[in-house]
């Protein structure tokens, strides 16, 4: 049977971007190849765009960044909070979202990082399929292209519950081994899935994709 599950959409951005230089959230996208003019659009503000597709609602967990990222993220519709001490790592971050998530009454959130290019909307849509009709001891959705595993992915109350338990210096991907047989992979046609932009190269490499 069907999962009725109510979805949220939690981005990741607390983040200080150190080995970008600045902040990912912030980056035009798409790429900008030189001379073209600027981008109104970013990877925050398309991930918002994406994941609302899916979603009841979308929620983006800031840091310091706060000031900076607030007006994209009213502007299109989402929800803020703050993880008071980011320097605990990535997975603080998301254990501060998941807590919210929950605190609105959701029984699944759809999540991925503020660095990876948004993915396209048939990816989206795939995996919220995929989530609804899984059987009941699928925790988790995660999508994957070419052998490799990627954002956004999809979580219900008990794997949330499994990232909750633990300390929040902890490491998702350790606790995604521990629940391994909870988790099911769903092949995407999506390379972006699998991207992580880290560095200014990272970026420029982006335009030498396809389109």
């Amino acid at each position: 049977m069907a999962r009725a599950s109510s979805f949220a959409g939690l981005i990741l951005a607390a983040g200080d971007s150190s080995r970008m230089g600045r902040d990912k959230a912030l980056l035009p996208w798409p790429p900008l190849a030189t001379g073209q003019a600027p981008s109104n659009d970013t990877f925050l503000s398309a991930a918002i765009r994406s994941l609302s597709q899916a979603t009841e609602f979308v929620l983006v967990v800031v840091g310091k960044n706060e000031a900076a990222l607030a007006p994209i993220i009213y502007a299109h519709g989402a929800s803020l909070v703050v993880n008071p001490d980011p320097s605990r790592g990535q997975f603080s971050s998301l254990q501060v979202g998941l807590h919210e998530v929950l605190n609105h009454g959701r029984d699944a959130a759809m999540v991925t990082l503020v660095d990876r290019p948004p993915c396209g909307g048939a990816t989206i849509q795939t995996l919220r399929d995929a989530f609804e009709v899984a059987d009941h001891e699928v925790w988790a959705v995660v999508p994957e292209f070419s052998g490799a595993h990627g954002h956004p992915y999809l979580v219900g109350r008990e794997m949330m519950a499994a990232f909750l338990r633990v300390p929040p210096t902890s490491i998702a991907r350790d606790v995604e081994h521990e629940y391994q047989a909870h988790i099911q992979y769903v092949h995407v046609d999506d390379p972006l899935i699998a991207l992580n932009i880290n560095t200014s190269e990272d970026y420029a490499g982006l335009l030498a994709r396809p389109s």
